[in-house]
């Protein structure tokens, strides 16, 4: 994944840009970029964050970023902010995008004529590849329109250039992309999160495909939003934060909802709930409230080193980062019956860990209750998982084993209440070694987003989704 954060004030930007862009950093642990515009002149940097902090990176540059424009990002995927001179002058770029069809773009821009220059490990960087394809056309509305057009998978940009900063949502809006507005600026972010402690209200909701212009003094809309939509479900269930708001829609609040949707719906008995931090917590005390029972902190997270488990590409790593990040109150989980409430369940084995050891400090029985559906299927659209490909996905592995073939009869699998639903999960509870085991509905979950269905992607659940 990613997310980034643009300003532009007529003051200076540096302090909001550094803080703003730092509010994004659940989104990404990869790397980390700014760039601000000055007098014409581009003041860049870019680091590692695999093992370090935003905030400790880029805290001791923040006095070469001059001027009162600038973007940041935190990115999963290749070193950004890049800078581009083209007929249509010189511009900076960040782009929180997935690009399926990056080698056939690559091949036909060489067939063009273009070039390649932010090689990184010998691979060309997708941010640069968008960045030609924008300069193909008379007009940045062109140009974004063109990659609009051309990608397979979702892009969302800011581009800043010496008129402004241009704020392009992806055109099915799988992504989101805010405006935050306070006296004399403007700013756009991945994360509405990002204003309040910076003086911002939000200001407005950027619609699919739709293209802002921002000055320091006003909002001008250059593209009009499309009609369809198919934001990310998986924003409300994971990765979208707490007090973050996406179509009016709060984050934890829609968590909330599910667990008091699924709570009156079960008839399990414990002594209390817990959420699994952090994600899982919001659900957590729904399920509470809609079950009548108590809310313990049976986990807790040890917040000050260790980052999120679920964007590091090395097993190994995401294994040692979720065994250490959280720490079990045995006193509380001693001879205890116990609900857990999590987001989501990927590859299995985070969660299998987890369950072991609570039994290891005493737990008495482990029942998990997970925030959305079984996930049957990869995302084509945006990269929130280091899964590489669909049999990584435990519920996937296990259809495989079932059908000897892990496409068959999948619409089935995803469908709650039929045979095969009820098998894949008695087998993901089996291999788990969870006392109870249920998974939210695809249905449960859109109620609880409030969005009308058609709105919402879906596809990691049950394979529908818009193309």
């Amino acid at each position: 994944m990613g997310g980034f954060f643009g300003t532009i004030s007529k003051s200076a930007c540096a302090t909001d840009l550094f803080y703003g862009t730092d509010y994004n950093s659940h989104l990404g642990t990869r790397r980390g970029g700014m760039t601000t515009l000055h007098d014409g002149v581009f003041k860049r940097s870019i680091h590692n964050l695999e093992n370090s902090y935003f905030r400790t990176r880029f805290e001791s540059e923040l006095d070469k970023f001059e001027g009162n424009s600038g973007i940041g990002i935190i990115s999963d995927t290749d070193p950004q902010p890049i800078f581009i001179n083209s007929h249509l002058g010189k511009y900076a770029l960040v782009t929180v995008a997935k690009v399926n069809n990056l080698k056939e773009l690559e091949n036909e821009l060489l067939e063009n004529g273009c070039h390649f220059s932010e090689l990184s490990s010998g691979q060309i960087n997708q941010t640069e590849l968008i960045a030609l394809l924008i300069s193909q056309k008379n007009t940045f509305v062109e140009g974004i329109e063109n990659v609009y057009e051309k990608i397979k998978g979702s892009c969302s940009m800011l581009v800043l250039t010496e008129e402004g900063i241009i704020a392009a949502r992806d055109k099915w809006g799988r992504t989101p992309l805010l405006i935050g507005k306070k006296e004399g600026a403007f700013a756009a972010s991945s994360e509405p999160s990002s204003f309040p402690n910076l003086g911002f209200e939000l200001e407005y909701n950027v619609g699919p495909g739709e293209i802002v212009l921002l000055t320091a003094d006003k909002m001008t809309q250059i593209r009009k939003p499309n009609k369809r939509m198919q934001i990310c479900s998986f924003l409300w269930v994971y990765y979208g934060y707490p007090v973050s708001e996406y179509e009016g829609v709060n984050v934890d609040a829609v968590r909330y909802a599910s667990g008091m949707a699924m709570a009156k719906k079960d008839a399990v008995e414990a002594d209390y709930v817990s959420g699994i931090p952090d994600s899982g917590i919001g659900m957590a005390l729904g399920y509470s409230e809609g079950k009548g029972i108590p809310y313990r902190r049976a986990i807790v997270k040890y917040t000050p080193t260790w980052p999120r488990s679920f964007t590091p590409s090395n097993q190994a790593v995401r294994d040692l980062v979720a065994k250490m990040k959280l720490i079990p109150n045995r006193t509380l989980l001693r001879d205890k019956r116990v609900i857990f409430c999590d987001d989501s369940i990927v590859r299995g084995t985070q969660l299998r860990d987890n369950v072991n050891i609570l039994y290891g400090y005493g737990a008495k029985e482990v029942h998990m209750r997970i925030g959305c559906p079984p996930i049957l299927f990869s995302c084509p659209f945006l990269g929130f998982s280091a899964s590489k490909s669909d049999l990584e996905l435990i519920a996937r592995r296990i259809v495989k084993e079932l059908e000897g073939d892990d496409k068959k009869d999948l619409d089935k699998y995803a469908e709650t209440g039929s045979e095969q639903y009820n098998k894949l999960v008695e087998c993901i509870r089996e291999k788990l070694n969870i006392t109870t085991l249920r998974f939210n509905t695809v249905e449960d979950l859109i109620e609880s987003i409030g969005l009308p269905k058609e709105c919402i992607c879906t596809h990691c659940y049950n394979g529908s989704s818009c193309f």
